[in-house]
């Protein structure tokens, strides 16, 4: 997921120089922009004020299609997720690598969206 200040901008920005769809929901924050033939999509999210862009911002989402059963087995090898979230048709939960990025795991890949 990609914190950024103009949504709109940088969706046109990847969609003309990377060919990625853009899919958003009016119930949703998230833009999701979803690459030519399938691979890795990126989440855009509006940044708050005082959050800083940068290295600080980018958040690593990994796709897990159950995501309590994902939390409950990293937490027995020593990764703690915080809250379990549910979000518009998904489930999502984050954590801190070990030099204290952020991460998080969610289902989101796996729900059903509407195209516009």
């Amino acid at each position: 997921m990609l914190y950024v200040r103009d949504v709109e901008r940088s969706a046109a920005f990847y969609a003309l120089h990377f060919g990625f769809s853009v899919h958003q929901s009016p119930a949703d924050r998230i833009t999701e922009l979803i690459p030519p033939g399938g691979g890795t999509r990126l989440l855009l999210h509006k940044a708050g004020k005082a959050q800083k862009l940068g290295q600080a911002a980018v958040k690593l989402v990994f796709d897990i299609e159950d995501i309590p059963g994902f939390c409950e087995t990293a937490k027995s090898h020593g990764l703690v997720f915080g809250s379990l979230h549910q979000a518009d048709g998904y489930q999502f939960a984050n954590a801190k690598d070990p030099d204290g990025n952020t991460l998080q795991v969610s289902s989101r890949a796996y729900r059903q969206i509407e195209t516009i």
